[in-house]
């Protein structure tokens, strides 16, 4: 970790940023339309879980973006100098849904910065907090794992995930370009790794376009909303094991528990390996 300055990146911890938003029908419309359903949630109606996403969206000037699409490091998150970043899983506590037309505040702590010694390479985790407040009254807290990593090498070994058996119930869907495009548009996400090919492939070292973990995230809670629409979900709590990539088949999958109140949830890809995992808690 010779190239790291973990003092100085342990500074950020305790920064804040405070960002309002109005909870429009219009994106989440978008994204009903983009996941290919047909029931977008009105003015009044909940909003369906982990779709926040769609909104508090930073505005980030062309000159401060970096090389990578994101904001160039050292505002908000501190400025952790290895190029490949990813998202790494959250916990999520809701206290009563989102309702579609609602204002609410969203307060971001940067709660800790933490440096790994893995198979790879050096890691760094940062550990962000967001909580969601109407009229100052809490309704919902998530924690953001995100995971800074460093450039691939050619001697670098990826050990064959895990394929576990299939689940109760399951969807499978094929992300293609537009899909990441459309989701990258409507999170406001610039991040290279999911739209451009070159970049991803010659700069990253992927073998192709990266399926955002936030995406696959909603793929899991999609499932659930068919399964069960009228579910209420109270937490959910996610990891990414493993990248998927544009264009190729992905399968989701849920188990629900004998006490009907917890759902298990995951994703695999095309070979059956696992690539996230998720448990939800009902209410």
């Amino acid at each position: 970790m010779s190239r790291l300055d973990l003092a100085k990146l342990e500074a950020w911890i305790g920064r804040e940023e405070r960002r309002t938003d109005t909870l429009h029908p219009w994106p989440a419309a978008a994204l009903t339309a983009a996941l290919d359903r047909d029931d977008p949630p009105g003015p009044g109606e909940p909003l369906p879980p982990f779709w926040h996403h769609l909104y508090f969206l930073p505005t980030v000037a062309a000159s401060q973006t970096g090389a990578d699409g994101h904001p160039r490091r050292g505002g908000f998150l501190p400025p952790v100098p290895l190029p490949r970043r990813m998202w790494a899983g959250g916990r999520l506590a809701w206290e009563r849904p989102l309702r579609v037309g609602e204002t609410l505040e969203r307060v971001s702590r940067v709660r800790s910065v933490e440096a790994k010694r893995g198979r790879s390479g050096t890691l760094v985790f940062v550990l962000v907090e967001h909580r969601f407040l109407d009229r100052g009254e809490t309704v919902l807290v998530e924690e953001h794992d995100i995971v800074y990593r460093e450039p691939p090498r050619p001697e670098d070994t990826q050990a064959p995930p895990v394929a576990p058996p299939p689940g109760r119930w399951r969807r499978s869907w094929r992300p293609d370009p537009v899909l990441l495009f459309r989701y990258s548009a409507l999170t406001y996400n610039g991040h290279r790794i999911h739209y451009d090919h070159p970049y991803v492939t010659e700069v990253e070292g992927y073998p192709g376009l990266v399926v955002h973990g936030p995406l696959l995230a909603t793929l899991m809670l999609d499932l659930l909303r068919r399964e069960r629409p009228e579910a209420v979900v109270r937490r959910f709590d996610f990891r990414a094991t493993a990248p998927l990539f544009a264009d190729r088949e992905l399968t989701v999958h849920a188990e629900p528990e004998a006490n009907g109140g917890t759902v298990r949830l995951w994703v695999t890809g095309p070979e059956g390996g696992l690539a996230m995992r998720g448990t939800v808690q009902l209410g």
